[in-house]
């Protein structure tokens, strides 16, 4: 067996909503089902969906409060009052801190922006930014992708003499800040269609209202904030993506263009993917180490040369991010294995001084990754008696809920069920943890705690084409809520494996079904599966489908994510040189070495006291062998059939690994046939008696023995009491009574070995796997005469 990293869940969808829309729409099966099983089962709703691009947008003015924000907005431009934008530092903040200072900018309006530090200042709103901005003539104060969760601050604002406008899409906390106006799709009692904009989907719904028309040319940045805060992407998200995309495709933006150009994108090709893990990256990586200006002055920059210099010094700061999260994740893994086990802490907690919090959320993100439990990862600040940090979290456990019930120990705390931010005294971090470890005792089972994969669907290798794979496309931007399909391929085999790469550590597969359709798979990190799957095994993989273009040929493909085999496998290790290597690439879990003979030491000394070790000597022993769901290394030959079917049957190995080394070929020397027998008995008969110790290499050459069929034909004859055997000479016995071969021991046993080591080791692969696979799938009551039959 080999068992798959993650839990599959396969979804399954109604085959007549599928048929149904397969025959409206016009398209594959499998790409109907992807769409029912995303909840888009009507042929309203998915046609909706595939041609996202001919919806249109919301009115803005169902967001409750944009009638007060606007008019007080224009009342200001009118009046020639100041107006700052308040953004946040990640590419959610900087995209939505964009868009209104393009729209205010073009309507007139004399406005900055202001984005805090988010080492001096930490995240959202703040006493002194707010005294800043009254001191510098500030009149209207409009905070982006923050605020929600500021509610002294918003207070502070309106003692200071602003008004205060605040949008955000943060989860509203049990108290609402004190605004002029709060434009907020997740408001109790907002009416608004749409609740999960991104922050700069509101800013771009508040640009829509004071325009008083769509601003198409501004899509290209909100597609960068709504990719980038992992927001469903259904809706308008999914409208915004989509749009946005095709903007970015032929966008002159010179601060755009110069952010593709050292991201290495290219840009007609450009996708989703591009956007996440190119281009907000570097964005990103700006706040996380420093002030984030620089990031809005590179999209708003009309300048290429100017925007090549921010784009290339927001690269250097990129990779020196990088650098960071690498050496911050190593320290961070150490830390939990050393002081909180994942075993006994559901939620981790860690925190160290000197750690950059601006990095911390990715490092939160990496030990998710590393050891699946929700994760906060905190910088402390002794000086003030401080801890900053992000958390992440994993299916099942809503971070924003769990947290929402120690707010007492979090004096700044906001975020989503998946993700937060948060800031503590560094003597409340163990209580924190404490709590936190405690709600996840009662939220989470032992089985959450294995990562799950989503499956969209399952398809054969038949169903499997370019025009498939094409249609998908159609779903496309994918995201949160839209995931790329994730596709189950079940119970095929491998008709060719290997590694590939420069360190060997991908997978290269060909997955074949009986009727000889072809699929080329590729499994990047997935090497090591090479040496685990056996031949002619029948594999299960789950992955991405793609085209593969090469040469001008398109082929269809399978990005390889997870393997699983669902039977017992044979590995053939017969033969094979350098044991002590190949013994330590096994697998450890519930590893079984067996040998039946304490010789082998000699063979193989590495394996005295080793503790994987296990020695068969009789059938007890092998019943005793607990071998269920181990692996199984078959070192020596067994003396015996019974003991090898007594080791293994109704025991269920997960994998055999036969070997079966053995020092005397007993198929090569040949058991005696009846008429050498004979001939060895006249021959006594004829000369009398016959010193073998002496003569027996002579007679074994003169006959073309070998001198071990001497000594076993001697050895024989004695059994039967045909023969004397004194000192060597062999003489036959006078009046000695008729007997047959078989009522020999030596014979018998001789016999066994012989036909043991045809079957074992000279057997072809797949006899073998049948030898084994006759004891194993059988029930217990049904082995008996079978076994009598095969014997």
């Amino acid at each position: 067996m080999l068992k798959p990293k993650t839990r599959w869940n396969l979804r399954t969808a109604d085959e007549n909503k599928v048929a149904e829309l397969a025959e409206e729409l016009h398209i594959t099966p499998l790409v109907a089902a992807l769409l029912v099983n995303r909840g888009l089962d009507t042929i309203e709703s998915a046609r909706s969906f595939l041609f996202v691009k001919n919806q249109t947008f919301h009115d803005p003015f169902l967001l409750k409060d944009m009638d007060k924000a606007v008019y007080r907005i224009k009342e200001a431009i009118q009046n020639g009052e100041k107006i700052r934008v308040f953004g946040d530092y990640d590419a959610d903040g900087v995209t939505s801190t964009t868009v209104m200072m393009t729209t205010l900018t073009r309507l007139g309006a004399d406005v900055d922006f202001y984005i805090p530090n988010r080492f001096t200042e930490g995240y959202g709103p703040n006493p002194m930014a707010f005294r800043l901005a009254a001191e510098q003539g500030v009149k209207v104060l409009i905070t982006v992708d923050t605020g929600i969760s500021a509610v002294d601050e918003a207070k502070l604002a309106s003692e200071l003499g602003m008004d205060y406008i605040l949008t955000d899409h943060h989860e509203p906390g049990p108290e609402l800040p004190e605004a002029l106006a709060i434009i907020h799709p997740k408001l109790e009692d907002s009416s608004y269609p749409f609740e999960d904009l991104a922050g700069v989907g509101v800013a771009f719904k508040l640009a829509h209202a004071l325009l008083g028309e769509l601003p198409e040319d501004l899509l290209e940045i909100a597609a960068i904030g709504t990719i980038a805060d992992l927001v469903p992407l259904k809706g308008e998200n999914r409208l915004i993506a989509a749009k946005g995309i095709e903007q970015l495709r032929l966008t002159r933006r010179p601060g755009l263009v110069a952010l593709m150009k050292v991201a290495n994108i290219q840009q007609e090709a450009l996708n989703e993917e591009s956007i996440g893990f190119a281009m907000a990256p570097r964005i990103n990586a700006v706040g996380r180490l420093g002030d984030a200006d620089p990031a809005v002055d590179l999209l708003m920059s009309e300048n290429l040369a100017e925007a090549t210099e921010l784009a290339n010094e927001i690269d250097d700061i990129n990779k020196e991010r990088q650098a960071m999260v690498a050496a911050m994740a190593e320290e961070a893994i150490q830390e939990v294995e050393e002081n909180y086990p994942p075993e006994s802490n559901g939620v981790l907690i860690i925190g160290r001084e000197g750690w950059n919090a601006g990095v911390v959320g990715i490092v939160a993100s990496k030990l998710v990754e590393r050891f699946y439990r929700p994760t906060i990862v905190l910088s402390y600040d002794r000086e003030k008696g401080h801890a900053k940090g992000s958390a992440r979290s994993i299916a099942g456990f809503d971070l924003f809920e769990s947290l929402s019930t120690c707010r007492e120990l979090l004096p700044h705390f906001g975020g989503h069920p998946m993700a937060a931010g948060m800031t503590l005294k560094i003597e409340d971090v163990q209580e924190l943890r404490d709590r936190m470890n405690m709600i996840a005792k009662e939220k989470l089972s032992e089985e959450d705690f294995t990562p799950i994969t989503n499956l969209d669907g399952a398809t054969t290798l038949a169903e499997v084409s370019i025009q498939t794979i094409q249609e998908m496309s159609l779903l496309a931007p994918f995201g949160v809520t839209n995931p790329k399909p994730k596709i189950l391929i079940d119970s095929v085999q491998l008709s060719s494996v290997r590694k590939i790469g420069a360190n060997q550590n991908h997978l290269k597969v060909q997955l074949e079904d009986s009727e000889n359709h072809k699929l080329d798979g590729v499994g990047f990190g997935l090497g090591h599966y090479v040496d685990e799957i056996a031949p002619h095994a029948e594999v299960s993989v789950i992955g991405e489908l793609s085209i593969n273009e090469w040469n001008n040929i398109k082929k269809p493909q399978i990005f390889v994510q997870d393997v699983s085999v669902n039977h017992w496998q044979l590995f053939d290790y017969r033969g094979k040189g350098q044991a002590e290597k190949w013994l330590a690439e096994i697998p450890v879990h519930n590893r079984k070495i067996v040998i039946f003979s304490e010789d082998i030491y000699r063979r193989y000394p590495f394996l005295q006291n080793h503790p994987d070790l296990v020695l068969i000597k009789n059938e007890q022993e092998a019943d005793q062998l607990d071998c269920m769901q181990g692996h199984v290394v078959l070192m020596d030959m067994p003396p015996l059939r019974e003991l090898l079917k007594r080791m293994i049957e109704n025991k269920k190995p997960s994998r055999i690994y036969a070997h079966f080394s053995h020092e005397q070929d007993h198929f090569l020397s040949t058991v005696p046939t009846r008429d050498d027998f004979k001939w060895f008995y006249a021959f006594l008969a004829k000369k009398g008696p016959l010193d073998v110790k002496r003569y027996g290499d002579d007679l074994a050459k003169y006959r073309g023995w070998s001198r071990d069929t001497v000594d076993f034909i001697s050895k024989v004859f004695f059994e039967l009491d045909f023969v004397t055997i004194e000192n060597g000479l062999i003489m036959l016995t006078a009046n000695a009574k008729k007997r047959d071969l078989s009522e020999s021991e030596s014979f018998i046993r001789k016999k066994e070995q012989f036909e043991l080591e045809q079957e074992l080791v000279y057997s072809s692969y797949q006899q073998l796997f049948d030898w084994f696979n006759h004891f194993l799938v059988h029930e217990a009551t049904d082995l008996e005469e079978e076994t009598k039959q095969w014997i």
